[in-house]
């Protein structure tokens, strides 16, 4: 008999910017393993701060009248602080690790030797960054609700919001964390970006009190956006429309961050 003819089998090619999950499946497993020593920076710190500023001395502001804030400042501070701690976990999240997969532990070479794309490895550690700040958010909203920092059930909605907020932070970031060839680098980005934006964004006092001159700058900062429409929903105040337009600000940085992380991880990654 005269043998059939062979048919061969084609396997599709794995499409470059389709297996982010990958990526981020990767990074999940590195923190199952290293989860432990994060508990101190992303959920108790915040929450003694939030205790020791949003209780002790708010006996102190909350002596001398509420007129000011128009509410106890446990509850002003506690969506300041919640919008802080998403940048602080978003930018941590952002530096040395980029740094390490590029230059030390050499992670994203070892990707790209794979058909995984850039868009896969910059999307699949973003999306990790976002599961971080999104952990973190969470927590300090369980412990702030029993604290009775919360005033409304739209406190719900200001998780995803700070997830945004952190968001805004670590695309933007990455850009910069991919093209600085030494980590003296975010000792700046921490001390003259990160801090003041912590200390005058509108986290412990209003930004109407700083001098004319500083808001303005308050104003394009994403934190200050962020922790507007963090505090409009936890107070149930403000309106849908003002949240819409803070929560689209922080979409502009977040592609705008993206586009820019990608082609600073293709100059630096791709010969």
């Amino acid at each position: 008999m005269a043998a059939l003819p062979q048919q061969s089998v084609q396997v599709p090619t794995p499409v470059a910017g389709r297996m982010w999950g990958r990526v981020l499946s990767y990074w999940m497993q590195v923190w199952k393993r290293t989860w432990r020593g994060t508990i101190v920076t992303g959920f108790l710190s915040p929450l003694m701060f939030l205790a020791a500023m949003g209780i002790g001395l708010s006996t102190l502001v909350d002596r001398g009248g509420q007129d000011a804030l128009g509410v106890p400042y446990l509850m002003f501070i506690a969506p300041g602080v919640l919008a802080a701690t998403a940048m602080q976990t978003a930018v941590g999240e952002s530096t040395w690790p980029v740094m390490g997969a590029i230059k030390w532990q050499r992670q994203y070479h070892a990707m790209l030797a794979t058909p995984l794309g850039v868009t896969d490895v910059v999307a699949g550690h973003l999306v990790f960054v976002a599961c971080r700040v999104a952990v973190a958010s969470a927590v300090f909203l369980l412990v702030a609700a029993p604290l009775g920092a919360l005033a409304s059930w739209w406190s719900l909605a200001a998780l995803p919001v700070a997830v945004l907020c952190g968001m805004a932070f670590a695309a933007p970031v990455f850009a910069f964390s991919a093209r600085t060839e030494s980590d003296s680098g975010f000792n700046v980005l921490f001390r003259f970006i990160v801090m003041p934006l912590f200390l005058f964004s509108g986290t412990f006092f209003p930004v109407s009190q700083l001098p004319a001159a500083m808001q303005p700058i308050a104003w394009v900062t994403p934190l200050w956006h962020g922790v507007e429409a963090c505090r409009a929903l936890t107070l149930g105040q403000g309106s849908v429309l003002g949240v819409l337009g803070h929560v689209g600000y922080l979409l502009v940085w977040i592609a705008a961050g993206s586009w820019l992380a990608h082609r600073s991880f293709r100059s630096r990654l791709v010969v």
